[in-house]
């Protein structure tokens, strides 16, 4: 069993409770036709696959580390960094792509500053381009967490992105208020 490269992830070495999957994998009977499911499993638990919890998997089903790695990166299902609070999916069928999904993607990069496959610093949005959402009467179309935004405009997907920051620091300004002590003032709160 080999064992797996953990020199990108050093900083988050011990912040995963591996705990968590004891009873997914006490619920297996066979891990090595099972592997796609525990690793579901496992992405449900922590949000994405780090690195620590695919050699935890190796080490407890003894399933070589590099076999996991290789279905964890192979499906397009899984995720081996953490995503934003809200990922963005953005069409790029045939009929997004011949109804403007590159002017689409531009205006998503130029709001955000970030590109396909990439999270925003402050962890709200994870931008990822989609082969099709099925949404083709709508075209161009991108989904953000649950919800589909149609007929886009790069206008209106900039106004759509900017709405969502802002209520996502609206929020976080006022988790951080209710969080100050109550003789101080809270810049903007007097």
């Amino acid at each position: 069993m080999g064992s797996m490269c953990t020199c990108q992830s050093e900083k988050n070495s011990g912040v995963f409770d591996v705990a968590k999957l004891k009873p997914v994998l006490e619920s297996i009977s066979d891990p090595k036709r099972n592997l796609i499911t525990i690793l579901q499993k496992a992405q449900d638990i922590y949000g994405y696959l780090p690195i620590e919890v695919l050699q935890h998997i190796s080490d407890e089903t003894r399933i070589e580390a590099s076999k996991i790695y290789g279905v964890a990166t192979f499906y397009t299902q899984f995720r081996l960094k953490p995503v934003g609070k809200n990922l963005i999916m953005l069409c790029q069928g045939t009929a997004c792509h011949v109804n403007g999904s590159a002017l689409i993607e531009n205006a998503i990069q130029d709001e955000l500053g970030i590109f396909d496959g990439e999270t925003t610093s402050d962890g709200i949005f994870t931008f990822n381009n989609v082969a099709c959402l099925g949404c083709c009467s709508l075209a161009p179309v991108m989904m953000i967490n649950e919800k589909t935004y149609a007929n886009l405009t790069p206008k209106k997907t900039k106004e759509i992105l900017k709405n969502i920051h802002e209520s996502e620091i609206g929020a976080s300004d006022v988790n951080n208020a209710s969080e100050a002590p109550k003789n101080e003032s809270v810049e903007g709160i007097a």
